[in-house]
């Protein structure tokens, strides 16, 4: 055999096991569609929001920021207190509120809207939290700073906004070290105005208030006793007199 026809065949032999080689290897699976957001896997992946994570469960508002980042196109903003956050509250905090107002605690941190860290220093203050409008109460939050400094007030609590667990639209998940306290439990509320006096109809008149009783005078017996006494006196003495001058 000649020495080029050895060569043909053998690289003809080559190619047939190569391709014999990568028709036996399957090929990768393309990347299946991202699942649906979980504002609770999310915070877990974090490690230290176990509290908040409760918070959130146990009042089912985690089903309502998964329902509404994952169907609206508004997004949300969350503000995680790190389990440290809640230990470093004042004792008795947390249990001198309502359970409404611990509902009303959790939704106070979390904007109804998508907001980046650059967004959040351009927003008009007050911004809108989930809380607000309840009870006649503003139930806002204020954004201040420069670049990527971002720094959140209540009025009663100032923290640094820091560690996005996610930055993405459309949620936004930041790391807060403080408790956002609102305002709103601090402040007393004016008491309810009392009811308006009750105003006369036209051509009402208001009725005269009843006399009051008077006190009779008792009649005086002893005076009116001494008058007939006298009088029957008189008379006897002139029955007696007469009576002598018929004698």
């Amino acid at each position: 055999m000649a020495p080029h026809t050895f060569s043909l065949s053998a690289l003809t032999l080559l190619l047939f096991l190569t391709l014999q080689s990568h028709a036996a290897t399957p090929s990768a699976p393309a990347p299946g569609p991202a699942g649906p957001i979980n504002i609770t896997a999310i915070l877990e992946d974090g490690s230290q929001f176990t509290r908040f994570i409760r918070f959130l469960t146990e009042n089912e508002i985690s089903n309502q920021i998964n329902n509404q980042v994952n169907t609206s196109t508004d997004g949300m903003t969350v503000f995680a207190p790190t389990d440290n956050a809640f230990a470093n509250l004042p004792a008795g905090t947390l249990n001198k509120l309502t359970d409404r107002q611990q509902i009303q605690l959790i939704q106070y941190h979390i904007l109804p809207k998508y907001y980046d860290l650059t967004s959040l220093l351009t927003v008009s203050n007050p911004v809108r939290t989930l809380s607000s409008g309840q009870d006649d109460g503003v139930y806002g939050l204020n954004f201040t700073g420069q670049a990527t400094q971002v720094n959140v007030s209540t009025g009663i609590v100032d923290t640094l906004i820091n560690n996005p667990l996610r930055q993405k639209k459309p949620l936004a998940v930041y790391q807060v070290d403080k408790v956002l306290l609102p305002a709103e439990f601090y402040v007393a509320k004016p008491p309810a105005a009392s009811p308006p006096a009750k105003s006369k109809g036209k051509g009402e008149v208001e009725a005269a208030p009843a006399p009051k009783p008077t006190k009779e005078k008792p009649s005086d017996d002893s005076s009116e006793s001494g008058r007939m006494n006298v009088g029957f006196g008189l008379v006897g003495c002139v029955w007696l007199f007469c009576m002598g001058m018929l004698s």
